[in-house]
């Protein structure tokens, strides 16, 4: 029998865990026990346990997707500032990418690590509030070897969320602004991608919302949020279901000691689901 719902949720309540935001995006469970997410031009320190909500970082870079490096360093696309950077433990900002070939990069989106260090990021192109130079000429997936190199790893229509199947050999992308889909693609040892397919579509059905964050639990199962919830889907791609928040979600990410809640970033707030698999974890060093 095919998954439901009920196969990988403990119950459908999402727990509100702070609100009053002006758009949260950026969710990152840190292993120390806490969580972090973004909301223009702040990113926000979350103690689960106490409620307690810090600065961590005030800056208009307009941060967006975040991960950790594999030395747990906080990495940010900083969509503004054209650039990824990352947070040292003294708290300096230093930059990871901010050109390819001597082209300067559009509005980096959303970011993810392989095992190895090579580290992919999406980079769309011009945002409503956003014009890209003339340099510029093309969407891309971007890869950033361990050593630095910034490469072109895929052009793609609009790239938004990414992230890797349990054993990294296929990359998922989500498309935001055209054919509204999750793409796949092979994953190469040397960090190379191809074969590039559709894995699912998101049908609008009239709801709002687009393809968006993207996360994958232990079993190969794809969360994405989208028109009217998160999609979940089968590793083959077949529809499972829509888990409905009461806001629209943009982001999610696995979190707590177990790797067995979904933390969801929507529109204002920022949810907790509690769920029966466990996510994926972030590679470390």
């Amino acid at each position: 029998m095919p998954d439901t719902l009920d196969d990988v949720l403990e119950h459908l309540d999402p727990n509100p865990l702070t609100t009053g935001h002006a758009f949260t995006e950026g969710p990152v469970w840190h292993p120390d026990g806490y969580f972090l997410f973004t909301t223009v031009p702040y990113v926000y320190r979350l103690d689960v346990d106490t409620g307690d909500l810090t600065v961590l970082r005030d800056s208009p870079a307009g941060s967006n997707g975040m991960t950790l490096d594999l030395d747990g360093r906080l990495v940010m696309c900083d969509g503004e500032h054209r650039s990824v950077t990352r947070m040292d433990p003294d708290g300096a900002i230093v930059p990871v990418a901010a050109s390819c070939e001597g082209r300067p990069l559009n509005k980096p989106n959303d970011v993810v690590f392989r095992s190895d260090g090579t580290m992919y990021f999406t980079d769309p192109g011009a945002w409503p509030n956003h014009t890209p130079s003339a340099l510029l000429y093309k969407n891309f997936v971007y890869g950033v070897t361990p050593g630095g190199r910034v490469f072109e790893a895929a052009p793609f229509e609009y790239p938004n969320g990414l992230a890797f199947s349990p054993d990294e050999s296929t990359l998922y992308v989500t498309n935001t602004r055209h054919h509204k889909h999750i793409s796949a693609y092979d994953v190469a040892p040397d960090g190379t991608l191809s074969n590039r397919r559709v894995f699912a579509e998101l049908p609008q059905n009239g709801e709002p919302g687009v393809p968006d964050g993207i996360k994958v639990d232990v079993e190969g199962r794809t969360y994405c949020t989208g028109p009217g919830g998160v999609f979940v889907h089968g590793p083959d791609g077949d529809y499972i279901g829509k888990i409905r928040l009461p806001e629209l979600p943009a982001n999610l990410a696995w979190g707590d000691a177990d790797n067995m809640s979904l933390y969801v970033t929507a529109r204002t707030s920022v949810y907790k689901m509690r769920m029966k698999v466990e996510g994926t974890r972030m590679p470390r060093a």
